[in-house]
């Protein structure tokens, strides 16, 4: 048993705001969990997961990205993606081809299901949000996000 003296107690005190559950980094970390919780159970009828998700959403945005700029988007590890990359193919969601100009560049392409998705996809997932910042007026969304995208280049 660890018994913690008041000197501890007072001392331990001054970092209220960094210390779990209250910190703002577990709070932001378990609003990630959650978020994920509900987006897999929104892809798992589909055989999707969030990850597959992020891929597809950087595919509608511009297709025929290269295997590489995904990674960077996403900021992931090369085998990760093989990997992710690899099951999205074999479910006919993607399709690889080597860039005609440079043959060490594979790019990926949609195909028409992974294309279609694109119909059904975004409000279910718009539908998460929503539920999670339910009574958040619009302008804190606005400020909430530009903080995590200044607290993200911050880090980065």
């Amino acid at each position: 048993m660890v018994i913690t003296s008041t000197v501890d107690r007072i001392n331990l005190a001054q970092w209220h705001e960094v210390l779990a559950p209250q910190s703002l980094g577990y709070r932001i970390k378990l609003l990630g969990q959650l978020s994920s919780r509900r987006l897999q159970e929104v892809l798992e009828p589909f055989g999707l997961t969030p990850f597959h998700w992020l891929v597809l959403c950087c595919l509608w945005q511009e297709d025929g990205l290269p295997t590489s700029s995904i990674g960077d988007k996403l900021q992931q590890v090369g085998g990760t993606l093989t990997g992710v990359l690899d099951r999205m193919e074999e479910r006919g969601l993607v399709r690889r081809e080597r860039d005609c100009r440079d043959r060490r560049i594979w790019r990926i392409w949609l195909t028409d299901s992974g294309t279609e998705l694109q119909e059904v996809l975004p409000p279910l997932v718009a539908a998460i949000r929503d539920r999670a910042f339910d009574g958040i007026p619009e302008a804190d969304r606005e400020l909430f996000s530009q903080m995590i995208d200044r607290a993200i280049v911050n880090l980065s």
